[in-house]
């Protein structure tokens, strides 16, 4: 027999209800959030059970993965728009495990999407690689503000390369601004130890993909942000058209309509905040070295800016990558041989 599990879930303790076909309310109960709970609470369902709950902040992973791990039919719900639902269908503004019951019942969930296993896994990976980096970048400005306090001008090109630390360890300070620059320096020879772990780990990943090779063709990704392209898109068949895979990424302008008219408005900024982020990063450097990209910016900058322009060649970077994963066919780019040291970066 088929129940409808609805769990509202939260940092320490969730709340189950289990309803059948008829919505009859077969059993509440409240476990903890932690291995034991959620080992109370599988032992309770079978592989027939569905399950729903809230994708709230990072809090539905572990319970996520245990019911998965078991086989047992999971939906994740996209909050915003189940409690939109909720609303119009229930009359109550809070979803609770009863109510995500229910909307999984009558087939109603607005469902979030959570990609295979293996995915998630390069997703933390890549995240975990990202959140390095910021607080690198937070440790270097430091550095650079120490430096600016004592009106210091570091003679060297870069002043985190080999010379540039020599010089950085040999500024005569007083002992309390020593002492403080020379554990920001330790901080970050941590840093750049992690740093290269986490690449390490992300070139394996990447050299059995053979999507990451697809997009390691286009000006303005590497393989950190090929992989990390391909970890937040998952299967490309999810999107049926580009301009969806747009949409999702929030990168697609606003549209608003009135009668016959309509209003084009900034791009919506909804979806994947860390694929939005990549793709103007990535636009960015392809503006600089793909000369199709290039005169396109060019265009749009004449016309609206800079800002604009280089969201619109991030816009037409989606697109093709688009096209790219769907046919599985490299970018044509002008410079084969970038994409080719590219190529060789993971397969050493």
């Amino acid at each position: 027999m088929v129940r409808f599990v609805g769990i509202d879930i939260s940092k320490t303790k969730c709340r189950a209800a289990i309803m059948d076909r008829a919505g009859v309310i077969l059993e509440e109960f409240t476990f903890t959030n932690n291995h034991e709970g959620i080992e109370g609470l599988t032992s309770r369902l079978t592989m027939h059970d569905r399950v729903v709950m809230e994708s709230t902040g990072s809090v539905w992973t572990n319970l996520y993965n245990h019911l998965d791990d078991r086989h047992i039919p999971v939906t994740l719900a996209n909050p915003l728009k189940t409690k939109a639902i909720a609303s119009a269908k229930i009359k109550s503004d809070k979803v609770d495990a009863r109510i995500l019951a229910h909307l999984l019942r009558s087939n109603l969930v607005a469902e979030s999407y959570v990609p295979p296993k293996h995915l998630r896994e390069i997703r933390t990976l890549i995240r975990h690689r990202l959140a390095i980096v910021k607080i690198r970048t937070m440790v270097k400005n430091e550095v650079h503000a120490l430096i600016d306090k004592h009106g210091f001008a570091c003679p060297c090109s870069d002043i985190f390369g080999k010379a540039g630390l020599e010089w950085l360890r040999s500024l005569q300070l007083p002992a309390l601004d020593r002492l403080i620059l020379d554990n920001h320096l330790t901080h970050l020879e941590s840093l750049n130890q992690q740093t290269d772990r986490v690449d390490d780990e992300i070139q394996s990943k990447a050299v059995e993909d053979l999507d990451v090779r697809l997009l390691l063709s286009m000006t303005g990704l590497n393989v950190y942000s090929a992989l990390l392209v391909k970890s937040e898109i998952g299967s490309i068949t999810r999107f049926p058209h580009y301009k969806k895979l747009a949409s999702w990424t929030g990168i697609a302008p606003s549209l608003h309509q009135s009668g016959s008219m309509e209003y084009h408005g900034s791009i919506t900024k909804q979806g994947s905040r860390t694929l939005r982020w990549v793709m103007v990063e990535a636009a960015r450097v392809a503006v600089n070295h793909d000369p199709r990209m290039r005169a396109f910016y060019e265009r749009v900058k004449h016309r609206r800016g800079d800002q604009k322009a280089i969201i619109a060649v991030a816009n037409k970077m989606l697109k093709i990558i688009w096209f790219m994963l769907t046919r599985k066919e490299p970018y044509e780019s002008r410079n084969e041989k970038r994409y080719q040291r590219k190529l060789n970066s993971i397969t050493d």
